[in-house]
């Protein structure tokens, strides 16, 4: 029987979309939370103490969309200096609010407070330490280690109410103290502790002008911290905005995918009240793939299809909330709203605060402990060749009569109406229409797919390998259930049309584990009119929230005439990569670049990346400066962070190895740290030989 969790409530349904209330943070003239929409930020990458440059990248950032401009000051003349900064902006018809970025310094942020909109910081260094000493404190220890650290934050908290500056309480995963460590562990819940301990501070002096956020490179950890946090508040009586981000996200496709699975997951749910996709690219760049997420949350409240209720739901209710009464929020007009809204208490048969896959059956390589498999769309195709196979990463020789593998090879290829003619290599199989494999001669690994009404009417069935192309309403059907569970063989194959498919998938897998139906389940999306773009967003999204919540055993994305089938197949193993559920690819931990960055950060990252792209499952974080590389480095093999002008420390985890290596040298000495640990392996070839 499945194992029920406690559910508090970190959301306002499971089964149908509406945005969070949180009470309204005014920064400058902006207003977030409440009725306000999503807000889009980002921040500059130049030196805080040159005001051309960083005037001119604001401006770049503004002109893209940018809501709000964070802007590093880790001096004191740093913190000075933004007055020019926002004088020059003023100057030139640009009053976007301004937020300054403390970490160690806290007369940085008394100064700077008077001068931005908003200031931000980050509990784990403001006031606290990390050296990774393991302290055991009793409690009168730990109460004055808090008492010291509100004589500290005090002031601060003092001039933000005086001057009617706002506040983002930001927590780390890379940069949890010492203190919070020996207490809490390496975990969600010692994020959300770091944040509460800052907040109460905060509310002691009767100021509530904040914005929260827990930010990680680790998708798993990140979205938990964000749950456990809003279940937390609203334990308290807190109802505070949220600043939703992946920190270190990286480049290129895997920032962008990554960013959207942590990103995405959240806003689904109705989370998030202003986010920073975190690229290590130009931040105007930044601001697009924002924008692209929250767009998809504008009108989604209309758009989406009824999703059956849980059969627990509504029983018990807690934290009613009435924003129409409430002197919580601002009042607005938002069409996005109800007038009602509450975070339900009900009964869920797994735990959104953790991660634990769901269990199934194994059948063939599917379910139990096999990795999440890839199925690629082929059934648009007229004509099926060796070659046609290359781009998901099946490259057949013709001299050698060998097929080739790369290490990002799809599992299963579905045709359709057509059976592959030719000898296929050892690992793939091929899904056809139910119809067209039973008229097949030659069955080899060939497996067939049919509806759920096909399967109860006694359709052909292989004594391999079946998939069963069902929808939410099959999965609460007590009859379908019933014969299904009494059927070896059989993988669902889940498909949605509803807008809000995430979460009736979600449903269906619920209702799985409500009636402990351990069929394995494939993940099957399908996309049309919408940009490439906009396709890996989307996709990352509604995939990647299934699977940090441990279910699913195979993803299946459709988007022909949107991307190619390489780039379909490079998406589906790069969400897979992002949620940590299948590693196929080197991964870089690479933060986006600030004015405290001490070296060239994106043409680094290109060329650690150039060469150590090979290396299969090996994560190695790249960091601008130390603010949050040693506490990253932790949640990295190796790690490559800058720690003064031209100068590069390496580490083993969260151990320093070798400290002030020139830059010029450090690549090649990060090259030998690999070899040396016994993680190094030449780049001979992308692709794994197998005979057919």
């Amino acid at each position: 029987m499945a194992t029920l969790s406690s559910f508090p409530g970190y959301c306002n349904s499971i089964t149908g979309y509406s945005r969070l209330f949180t009470r309204e943070v005014k920064v400058g003239d902006i207003g977030i939370g409440g009725f306000n929409p999503i807000r889009v930020q980002s921040m500059t990458t130049t030196d805080t103490m040159n005001t051309l440059a960083t005037v001119e990248q604001s401006i770049r950032m503004i002109e893209a969309g940018c809501e709000l401009v964070r802007i590093t000051a880790p001096s004191i003349n740093d913190a000075k200096n933004l007055e020019n900064i926002k004088n020059e902006l003023l100057k030139k018809g640009y009053s976007t609010p301004l937020v300054a970025d403390i970490h160690f310094t806290p007369n940085a942020a008394e100064w700077a407070a008077r001068i931005v909109e908003k200031v931000r910081v980050n509990p784990g260094n403001y006031a606290d330490k990390k050296k990774f000493e393991n302290i055991e404190y009793t409690d009168s220890a730990y109460d004055a280690e808090l008492e010291r650290i509100r004589e500290r934050f005090t002031p601060l908290v003092k001039i933000c109410k005086e001057y009617g500056t706002a506040m983002r309480i930001g927590t780390n995963h890379g940069s949890l103290s010492d203190r919070i460590m020996s207490r809490y562990g390496d975990s969600p819940l010692g994020m959300v502790e770091s944040a509460l301990e800052f907040l109460r501070i905060c509310e002691e002096n009767d100021y509530r002008n904040i914005v929260l956020s827990m930010k990680a490179s680790n998708t798993q950890i990140m979205v938990q911290a964000y749950r456990l946090l809003i279940q937390k508040m609203h334990a308290e009586n807190m109802y505070y905005p949220l600043h939703l981000g992946v920190t270190e996200a990286g480049e290129g496709e895997d920032g962008r995918i990554k960013s959207a699975v942590g990103i995405g997951t959240l806003l689904e749910d109705g989370i998030g009240d202003t986010i920073r996709v975190s690229l290590t690219e130009d931040p105007e760049f930044e601001i697009p793939v924002a924008m692209d997420l929250v767009s998809r949350y504008t009108h989604r409240n209309k758009l989406q299809s009824v999703i059956p209720s849980l059969k627990n739901q509504g029983k018990e209710k807690s934290h009613l909330i009435d924003p129409m009464k409430s002197e919580q929020f601002s009042i607005g007009q938002n069409p996005g709203y109800a007038t009602n809204h509450q975070i339900q208490n009900i009964q869920l048969p797994y735990s959104p605060y953790e991660y634990n896959r769901r269990y199934s059956e194994k059948i063939l390589n599917i379910g139990g402990h096999e990795v999440p498999r890839i199925i690629a769309d082929f059934s648009h195709k007229d004509k099926l060749t060796p070659a046609s196979f290359f781009p998901v990463g099946y490259n057949y020789s013709v001299a050698t009569d060998k097929w080739n593998l790369s290490d990002q090879a799809c599992d299963f290829i579905y045709t359709g109406n057509k059976c592959v003619e030719f000898e296929l290599p050892g690992t793939l199989g091929i899904i056809v229409d139910a119809k067209v494999w039973a008229n097949n001669k030659n069955k080899q690994r060939h497996y067939p797919l049919q509806t759920a009404v096909a399967f109860i009417n006694g359709g052909s069935a292989s004594e391999q390998l079946n998939f069963i192309l069902v929808s939410v309403n099959d999965c609460l059907n007590e009859n379908f259930l019933n014969k299904i569970k009494g059927n070896q063989g059989n993988v669902l194959v889940l498909e949605t049309s509803n807008e809000h498919g995430m979460a009736e998938q979600r449903r269906a897998f619920i209702a799985l584990e409500e009636t402990d139906c351990s069929i394995p389940v494939i993940i099957k999306r399908n996309y049309s009119g919408i940009s490439p773009e906009q396709f890996q967003l989307h996709a990352s999204t509604d995939a990647g929230a299934l699977l940090l919540d441990g279910f699913g055993d195979g993803l299946w994305i459709s988007a022909s005439g949107i991307a190619s089938e390489k780039s379909i197949n490079a998406t589906a193993f790069g969400i897979l990569q992002a949620t940590r559920t299948r590693i196929s690819k080197t991964e870089y931990i690479s933060c986006p670049s600030c004015g405290r960055t001490l070296f060239d950060l994106q043409e680094t990252t290109a060329k650690i990346r150039s060469r150590t792209d090979h290396l299969k499952g090996v994560k190695i974080g790249i960091m601008g400066c130390i603010v949050n590389g040693p506490g990253e480095m932790a949640d990295a093999d190796y790690g490559y962070v800058g720690t003064g002008p031209g100068k590069i420390t390496l580490y083993k985890g969260k151990e320093v190895v070798e400290r002030n290596i020139d830059e010029h040298k450090a690549v090649d000495a990060l090259i030998e740290l690999i070899r040396k640990h016994g993680d190094w392996q030449e780049a001979n070839s992308a692709f794994t030989e197998l005979t057919s």
